[in-house]
């Protein structure tokens, strides 16, 4: 086992693997075949970077941390790796095809992820990124749905691939940490070209806080709830956080008037 203490200098939150065994192994569940392109966000000392050049992948190495960055030019000279000193919040998704394996800061992970899987236009095929335990059960489960969760959902399946306790760090976290596993739907549920409506329509659900017929109160009538509801198996009183993004994709089809309900 190899192991690497901490640098003096890191992203707040940053926990990094002790094991290049564990790296190789996380690098072969996440499927990545010779040629793809993968990046690794969060880099850090390129424990994770390392493997995936050793599986023969093109690697973008994200690294916010300029010492971090520096160090990672000098370990990785000569091999098939882009070191890019950047934000990942800010960072331009590629439009081709990639993949993700990343062990993301825990302090940002949610702002990366949220950036991420914003936009399902990009060239995102599958992601495994090391998360928080509780921060993966969140957007994993499929109750109780949460807004970003649920506008996920609509383009990627999101799981629980593993769970890493938190001795695989160094320094180890306060808490386990997990392999969040996302990989897009081979039919999406909602159209990529109405993202930003689907949004809005999520949006003003979830922040009204309320039973679907007062959170969908003027896009959907009692009447038309009562029968959506049966149709889509979900009951009249739900809350917001109560469907999941089938249901969700369903109501928002019919507030466009795109699907017609059947009975």
């Amino acid at each position: 086992m190899a192991v690497r203490q901490r640098p003096t200098r890191g992203a707040p939150g940053q926990h990094f693997l002790r094991s290049s065994r564990l790296a190789a192994e996380l690098v072969r569940e996440a499927g990545i075949v010779p040629g793809e392109l993968v990046l690794d966000i969060g880099a850090g000392t390129g424990m994770l970077t390392c493997a995936l050049l050793d599986a023969n992948a093109r690697v973008v190495a994200i690294e916010a941390d300029s010492a971090l960055a520096a160090q990672l030019h000098r370990r990785f000279v000569g091999r098939d790796v882009s070191v890019v000193e950047a934000d990942a919040c800010s960072f331009a998704w590629p439009r081709e095809p990639f993949s993700v394996v990343s062990n993301l800061p825990f302090a940002g992970s949610g702002r990366i992820l949220e950036s991420l899987l914003r936009d399902p236009a990009s060239g995102l095929r599958h992601a495994d990124v090391i998360v928080q335990w509780e921060l993966a059960q969140k957007h994993a489960a499929v109750w109780p749905s949460t807004l970003r969760s649920s506008y996920w959902r609509a383009w990627f399946e999101v799981t629980i691939a593993a769970r890493l306790v938190r001795s695989a760090f160094a320094p180890p976290p306060c808490v386990d940490a997990a392999v969040l596993r996302v990989a897009r739907r081979a039919r999406p549920l909602v159209d990529p070209e109405h993202q930003d409506r689907y949004w809005r329509f999520l949006a003003s659900a979830f922040r009204a806080r309320a039973p679907l017929g007062r959170s969908l109160r003027g896009q959907v009538t009692p009447r038309q709830l009562r029968r959506l509801a049966d149709v889509l198996g979900f009951d009249v009183a739900s809350h917001p956080r109560d469907l999941d993004a089938r249901q969700w994709a369903s109501l928002f089809a019919f507030v466009e008037r795109r699907v017609p309900m059947q009975r």
